[in-house]
């Protein structure tokens, strides 16, 4: 269900919202929405939709999806819609619809019903630029690292439980302060229902830190200010920790392969795109793929001004990724050149998670950390793919991506469940259950998936 939550004017919880007055009895229909439909503004999309048909009811999250009560004219326009207009982050699997008696000439969101594992759960989103702009701007999130909306953000990284609600998340511990519960509670606002929403007044907060003990200071520029003495910083970013160094500096980069004891293995690069296209050479479909709400790292050829051969001995690619959260922009933006942000462990361990795990494991890697206290529910690394004759290539499917589904063809809808995996350290999984196959990543046996 919901966090427990003050009650509005009219006495209601926030979160149950009302489109007009009245009470009653009408024939409509319940329609079962099915897909990536949790976690991406679709409960205030179909809110808004109702509003603008007339129509009244209901709709809550559940175990299987999203579950609509709608009654009014126009509801086969409104169903249409519900495929056609979905938030951009959604996926919608199957619109399915019975008549039903629908209460009430309002319509209202109301708090989900209870756990269960049918629906799709929504992978990570890299910041919008709207959530971008305000964090570079003045304002309340003005440098605010965990700035985030309905349409971008943490996802399945902080997702303890399902049906996907605050109190199921690694938020749960961060009380909205009343400034956050308006913008929650409007549905004219892009941060409408957004659970993970959050400010420096209530959220999680970022620091930086040596040998276990907090520097006063701002984290992000004391973090830069290491970097650029060619040092090397733990971030703690959505999936795990980054080893971050200045991508320029062939003696940072000889150092962190040193240390991390990884001696020709690629390291991947971040930057804001215009740096991107500095170094390498970018195709339309290869500009696209970087920009993807996944955010993944692109294998690109090397083009233009050239960086240390230490990165990637021997090949002539680098992977490259996007910022794709608030805390990346603004530590790239400080920086101002290319970082290698390489996985926070010792090669063949898994990706530090926990601050305490990370200050143990990354000692003697980092010369400082810049630190959240965000938990982190879910490990995951960064995912690799690349553009070829053929078209697209996941190389490595994981934040962003996962957990992901893919159609099977017909005929497969009343197979068995069937699981599949590697037998190695690092495999992917595949689920097949109800026609579909669920793909996911194993980072290793200590893992999460």
């Amino acid at each position: 269900g919901l966090c427990p939550r003050p009650r509005g004017a009219r006495g209601l919880p926030r979160g149950y919202l009302e489109t007009g007055e009245g009470l009653g009895v009408v024939t409509g229909r319940k329609i079962r929405v099915r897909g990536q439909v949790q976690g991406v503004g679709f409960r205030p999309f179909v809110w808004q939709l109702a509003r603008r048909l007339g129509l009244s009811g209901e709709v809550s999250n559940d175990a299987e999806g999203v579950l609509v009560l709608a009654a009014g004219p126009g509801l086969d326009a409104f169903e249409r819609a519900l495929r056609e207009e979905a938030p951009p982050l959604a996926r919608v699997d199957g619109v399915e619809s019975v008549a039903a008696e629908v209460a009430g000439a309002g319509f209202r969101i109301v708090a989900s019903g209870g756990p269960g594992a049918e629906t799709r759960v929504t992978p990570d989103a890299a910041s919008c630029a709207d959530c971008v702009a305000e964090v570079f701007r003045g304002g309340r999130r003005a440098g605010y690292a965990f700035t985030n909306c309905t349409h971008c953000g943490p996802r399945y990284s902080i997702l303890r439980g399902l049906p996907y609600d605050r109190a199921q998340t690694t938020m749960a511990g961060f009380a909205m302060c009343a400034a956050c519960g308006a913008e929650y509670d409007d549905p004219a606002d892009r941060r409408f229902h957004a659970q993970p929403i959050a400010c420096p007044a209530c959220g999680p907060r970022v620091w930086f830190e040596r040998e276990g003990r907090e520097v006063p200071g701002d984290a992000v520029a004391l973090a830069a200010e290491v970097l650029a003495r060619g040092g090397i910083v733990a971030v703690k970013g959505l999936g795990g920790f980054h080893l971050a160094c200045d991508a320029t500096d062939p003696m940072a980069v000889a150092l962190l392969r040193e240390r991390k004891r990884r001696p020709a293995k690629p390291f991947a690069l971040m930057a804001p795109f215009g740096v991107v296209q500095a170094h390498t050479r970018v195709s339309a479909a290869e500009a696209t793929l970087l920009a993807d709400p996944a955010a993944p790292i692109v294998l690109l050829q090397k083009a233009g001004l050239a960086l240390p051969e230490g990165l990637a001995p021997g090949q002539d690619a680098l992977g490259w990724m996007l910022p794709y959260t608030p805390l990346h922009h603004l530590l790239c933006a400080a920086v101002d050149r290319p970082l290698v942000m390489t996985s926070g462990n010792l090669s063949g361990a898994p990706q530090a998670i926990g601050n305490g795990e990370a200050r143990e494991m990354l000692a003697a890697f980092a010369d400082g950390f810049v630190m959240h206290d965000r938990d982190i529910a879910r490990r995951l690394d960064d995912s690799v793919e690349r553009i070829t004759p053929e078209g697209p290539m996941v190389l490595r499917r994981a934040r962003g991506r996962v957990p992901g589904t893919l159609p099977l063809p017909e005929g497969f809808g009343g197979a068995p469940q069937v699981v599949a995996h590697g037998g190695q350290m690092k495999a992917a999984i595949c689920l097949v259950k109800n026609g579909q196959a669920l793909l996911g990543t194993v980072l290793h046996p200590q893992g999460n998936i």
